[in-house]
């Protein structure tokens, strides 16, 4: 049975929710990531109550300090979760950015890769064309893999000798991605032991490709200098996908925030026993579950690479580009009529 490989197929979504989202608790939700710091602040509004009670009632601290916390809080959190959705609707930008330059340059090459007039490319120019492709491919893949920590033994097993692919296969069993390394031509080495990025790598492997287009009169001189714009700009848009990952906020800004949940909600129980009584347990936890909550969608967002629910999804964007180009590859070997030379140039 054929799948399915109408475009965008693997970025969109595939079926429909079962449940509302009011009721999603595990799935895409932070519960997890809060339930430790909202069951220590019930405990605590618990402990509160019971002495209030011991106490006759001198604990209780009057509810209008509330108020003031709450607006620094607020203002806190909305600045945390600006801050943090920017740089995951900025990432996704500069990933559209790199995509779009690797549509445009596979449109170009394969396109223009013969001189009008002039005898059709050799075998060799054609493996070139088609090479390059591939290595453009290769790109976006290595910008997911550098983001992710993924370089060397986790991403790029034909760039290394045998027999160290071999020993580090054995010590990781997710290392090998033949559809990666797949793209990349045999026996190349990569450098980034030795600090050099891959796609830096890769995009000068591209730039000799439009240098020898352009002395092949494939492209003419602006023609050339706009492809060398459109790899300039994927570089320039890896680089700042680059600053996203490695620009986390001030740890005192971090620091200073939790303290200031931390201490909302250790005053809280003080301010609700007198009104509220037993309530102030869940109503202490309700609260606590909202402000961390949201604390904890920003700290997903804030870098939006990697493999959580509410991620960027890279790996479905990767794999759909990857079908544009097998679709057009596939086509352009084959002569189709979309890459056909006008018969008057034949």
């Amino acid at each position: 049975m054929r799948s399915p490989t109408f475009p965008l197929y693997h970025t969109s979504r595939k079926k429909p929710r079962r449940w509302p989202l009011v009721l999603r608790v595990i799935k895409g939700a932070i519960h997890v990531d809060v339930a430790l710091p909202v069951i220590l602040h019930a405990a605590f509004a618990a402990l509160i109550v019971y002495l209030d009670e011991v106490r006759d009632g001198h604990l209780a601290i009057p509810s209008s300090v509330i108020p003031s916390l709450s607006i620094v809080v607020g203002l806190m959190l909305v600045f945390r979760n600006q801050t943090s959705y920017d740089r995951f609707w900025q990432g996704n930008q500069h990933l559209t950015t790199i995509e779009t330059s690797i549509r445009n340059l596979t449109r170009s090459f394969l396109a223009c890769s013969y001189v009008a007039k002039g005898p059709p490319p050799t075998d060799a120019e054609r493996v070139d064309t088609e090479q390059t492709i591939r290595i453009l491919l290769a790109m976006i893949y290595a910008s997911k893999h550098h983001l992710r920590a993924e370089w060397g033994s986790t991403s790029l097993p034909m760039m290394m000798p045998h027999g160290e692919v071999e020993r580090r296969r054995r010590e990781s069993h997710s290392m090998s991605k033949p559809e990666y390394s797949e793209l990349l031509p045999a026996g190349t080495r990569g450098f980034e032991e030795q600090g050099l990025g891959l796609l830096l790598q890769l995009s000068v492997q591209v730039e000799g490709y439009i240098k020898r287009g352009h002395d092949r009169g494939w492209f003419h001189s602006p023609q050339a200098s706009q492809l060398t714009v459109q790899l300039n700009t994927l570089v320039s848009a890896y680089g700042s996908m680059e600053t996203i990952h490695l620009t986390p906020l001030p740890v005192a800004y971090l620091i200073h925030m939790r303290q200031v949940l931390a201490i909302f909600g250790c005053v809280l129980p003080f301010a609700l026993v007198k009104e509220m009584g037993w309530w102030t347990i869940m109503l202490t936890a309700f609260i606590s579950f909202t402000l961390y909550g949201i604390e904890a969608i920003g700290a997903q967002l804030e870098d939006p690479f990697g493999y959580d629910r509410n991620d960027i999804k890279i790996d479905a964007i990767v794999e759909d580009l990857r079908v544009e180009t097998s679709v057009l590859l596939e086509e352009w070997r084959r002569g189709s009529d979309m890459f056909a030379r006008p018969p008057e140039l034949i």
